[in-house]
């Protein structure tokens, strides 16, 4: 009987290959048929950390700590990690981040199976995050996970401070204050059983000439989950449109590919302006404008036999405007992800993490990126009025007493490629109102560009105070429009530009406005992107 009911509990979460859940059973006994059953076997606790426990697993003697040193068979059915002294009693100034690593050894082996800071195992996200609630993990206060760990001969459990702080009363506050690992204690694991598996990475990337490697394994095994970060360092928004593919036993070509990172976190149309945090799926903000999101695979866990591969990258068929945009640099991508997964041992040695001044969020301020227009150019130019529309902070750059710019419609988006990587946009039309003296001549100079060539491509109509500058379309690269007005456009002191959205499936979009009245005719000087 022990051995039957083990089979049953183990298979209700992760192992090598999925079992049926006694559909039936469930049904007409409830969620967990098993539960009343009783067993010989037997459960297991070690706790570490505290002060109540020897020293030697504690941080006050080593910044490396064994919190748990299981002998089997058996099968870890849950960890816990309290929030540190330091993290209570200052949360506003302290958080612990990836200076911590989480590795898990199985059967006495040397490389470890798990090894990832201990914050981004629990989807946590370089620690950053207050409050999660998943199916697997969860955090307040303090940090669990609930995967199913079985090992045959022995489970390690370690710690590994990576920071410049001591062993001692110091760093024993900045630690996790107390830890315990559950396990049950059995005879025997089934055959088919596999080991539990989890590695972290960061990358900073162009996504344009090279994938992001989340996971290259060799072995027989399933792919159970990940947490996935995305961000444009040094500027709010991100793009959306990287695949997510899984190269199965050696393929050239994946066999699984979600189109869309949101998509295959079960969002649509770019993450939504809420967090949400569902029992498997679930997204949030993430570091100055990025996103976390996470996906646990429990009944539509990725089989291999061989090997696995798991990246993300733009697809064979996306728009070739991303590679050319996302290629340059300044235009980097920074990925980081967890990865969950069981497979047969031994297994390949990890990659070694990055050193500790590595893992934090990379930051630059989009600033320094910033190509803006030189003062004496716009004077020699005759520009009265230059507006960067959807410029983080400011948009309205420079104008002269008398000049002013206002939008009237249109959201700010500001996730494209650097040098233009913002914009004003609407499905239906934007709108802004130039106010300038009244009866004066002058040339109105729009700048657009759709590096995303969203929805097969911008078409957008050009009209000021309601008159029809024409049409335009096929700007992936960026165009300049001027547009010569005389005094009939002026003589009120405003001017109504409206950018009207032509193609049903997309929207509109305005990334510079000026106003210009040369003295002598020159020719303008085009915006070329670098």
């Amino acid at each position: 009987m022990r051995s039957k009911f083990v089979g049953r509990m183990c298979t209700l979460l992760p192992s090598l290959l999925i079992a049926p859940l006694l559909a039936e059973e469930a049904k007409s006994q409830g969620m967990f048929p098993d539960l009343p059953r009783l067993s010989a076997g037997s459960t297991a606790c070690e706790n570490a950390l505290w002060i109540e426990t020897p020293l030697h697993r504690q941080f006050m003697q080593s910044k490396r700590v064994v919190v748990a040193d299981l002998q089997g068979p058996g099968i870890i059915t849950m960890i816990h990690f309290a929030l540190p002294e330091r993290m209570a009693a200052q949360p506003k100034t302290y958080r612990l981040g990836r200076e911590l690593i989480l590795q898990m050894f199985w059967d006495d082996e040397e490389s470890p199976s798990v090894q990832c800071p201990l914050v981004d195992f629990f989807c946590d996200p370089a620690g950053e995050r207050d409050r999660l609630e998943t199916a697997l993990v969860n955090k307040k206060r303090g940090w669990n996970a609930y995967f199913t760990m079985p090992f045959r001969k022995s489970a390690r459990v370690e710690l590994r401070y990576d920071g410049p702080v001591e062993p001692g009363k110091e760093l024993w506050s900045l630690m996790p204050c107390y830890s315990y690992v559950l396990a049950q204690k059995i005879d025997s694991l089934p055959d088919d059983f596999g080991y539990f598996h989890a590695f972290w990475r960061q990358e900073l990337v162009n996504l344009g000439k090279q994938d992001y490697i989340a996971l290259a394994t060799k072995g027989r095994g399933k792919f159970i989950g990940w947490n996935v970060t995305v961000r444009l360092p040094g500027r709010p928004g991100y793009p959306v449109d990287e695949n997510e593919k899984f190269y199965i036993d050696e393929e050239s070509e994946p066999s699984i590919e979600f189109q869309g990172i949101e998509d295959s976190f079960g969002f649509s149309w770019g993450f939504p302006p809420e967090e949400n945090t569902f029992l498997l799926t679930g997204w949030f903000p993430f570091h100055n404008e990025g996103a976390a999101a996470y996906r646990f695979f429990l009944h539509d866990a990725i089989a291999f036999q061989k090997s696995l591969v798991v990246s993300i990258g733009f697809g064979k068929n996306e728009h070739p405007m991303f590679r050319e945009q996302f290629s340059r640099p300044g235009n980097e991508l920074e990925i980081s992800s967890t990865v969950y997964w069981y497979q047969t041992e031994p297994h390949e040695a990890l990659p070694p993490l990055p050193p500790v001044d590595k893992r934090s969020p990379t930051e630059v301020n989009w600033k320094d990126r910033e190509e803006l227009p030189d003062l004496q150019d716009l004077e020699r130019r005759g520009v009265k009025l230059h507006l960067r529309c959807g410029r983080p902070e400011k948009e309205l750059i420079f104008a002269q007493e008398g000049y002013s710019a206002k939008v009237i419609r249109g959201f700010a988006y500001t996730g494209w490629p650097f040098p233009i990587f913002h914009t004003r946009a609407d499905e239906q039309e934007v709108q802004i109102i130039l106010t300038v003296p009244a009866k004066r001549r002058g040339i109105l100079r729009l700048y657009v560009i759709d590096p995303d060539h969203f929805q097969g491509g911008r078409h957008q109509e050009i009209l000021v105070n309601d008159k029809s500058f024409g049409e335009v379309q096929g700007f992936d690269r960026g165009k300049w429009l001027d547009l010569p007005l005389d005094e009939s456009f002026t003589q009120t002191g405003e001017i109504s530009v409206r950018i009207k959205n032509l193609n049903p499936q997309s929207n509109a979009v305005v990334s510079i406005v000026e106003w210009a009245e040369p003295k002598e005719k020159a020719p303008p000087i085009p915006y070329q992107q670098q």
